[in-house]
């Protein structure tokens, strides 16, 4: 998400091969239940949350993942409001992206108020490109896991780009991944920032199996690095979906940040797309 990126650096892009191209596979692997991260809508859920809402409910939408806001974590409605709302068009809030600070307690209650499975960590919460740095905020992340499970919340951590750099040899994600108990932090890979920062998905789905079960699915102009609508960037999207169960994959979450037009339009788009492929 763009505006939680205050202190990433860009790496090179480097070409993927199949991530690059179409996928003409033959094997359909189609997502039964897509979800939406609201920030996708946000300009729009903070002027009327109840009524974007409904518009995305019309798309067929049913999972929804929240964000942080100027009006709070549910776009100024209350955590028993949220859940309301979206039980009312047959959705769920599936997930949150939420910030560990000094409200983390508050933070956690009101997440298991509004009855959401995970709790996401958006950013790193502490800036430090360092080793040691990432090793501490695993720690942390532990310990957040752990109260989150007392409260019945999964805890997990959203990546961007910055945290596949590497440092002394090592690629920082991987430091998260290695030091972080699975039963614990549960991670969201945002395919987009994955492939525009020069990795690929299918490693990290094979060398840290299940993993992942959460996606945000956001296919990015590699050039410009900023998202677009399904299958105008350089996100195989058709070879991605054939990978659900290696990757853990239990929810899947659109996101764009940048638009043609305007975000329901292009949401409208890549729904259309993923029946499509």
């Amino acid at each position: 998400m763009k505006t939680r990126r205050n202190f990433l650096k860009t790496a090179g892009t480097v070409a993927i091969g199949s991530m690059i191209l179409p996928s003409f596979v033959s094997a359909r692997a189609k997502i039964k239940n897509p979800g939406i991260q609201l920030y996708t809508v946000r300009t729009e859920m903070l002027a009327d949350a109840r009524g974007t809402l409904k518009k995305l409910a019309d798309l067929g939408i049913k999972q929804i993942e929240s964000a942080r806001s100027a009006k709070g974590n549910y776009y100024g409605l209350s955590a028993k409001e949220m859940k309301q709302a979206c039980k009312d068009l047959g959705m769920t809030l599936r997930s949150g992206h939420v910030a560990v600070d000094a409200k983390w307690q508050q933070t956690m209650e009101e997440a298991a108020e509004s009855g959401q499975e995970y709790i996401i960590c958006s950013s790193m919460p502490s800036s430090g490109q360092t080793i040691d740095n990432y090793r501490r905020v695993a720690d942390m992340f532990n310990r957040n896991g752990e109260e989150c499970r007392k409260t019945g919340l999964k805890f997990g951590y959203h990546n961007h780009d910055y945290e596949f750099e590497k440092v002394d040899g090592q690629i920082l994600f991987d430091l998260l991944l290695d030091n972080t108990d699975p039963k614990l932090v549960h991670m969201e890979l945002d395919l987009g920032w994955v492939v525009a920062s020069g990795n690929d998905p299918f490693d990290y789905f094979k060398r840290y199996k299940g993993r992942f079960p959460l996606w945000h699915l956001k296919d990015m102009n590699l050039q410009k690095k900023e998202s677009t609508e399904f299958g105008k960037g350089g996100l195989d999207i058709a070879k991605i979906l054939q990978h659900q169960g290696e990757s853990g994959l239990k929810y899947l979450f659109i996101e764009q940040e940048e638009y043609a037009k305007n975000p329901i339009e292009s949401m409208k788009y890549n729904m259309d797309y993923l029946e499509r492929i």
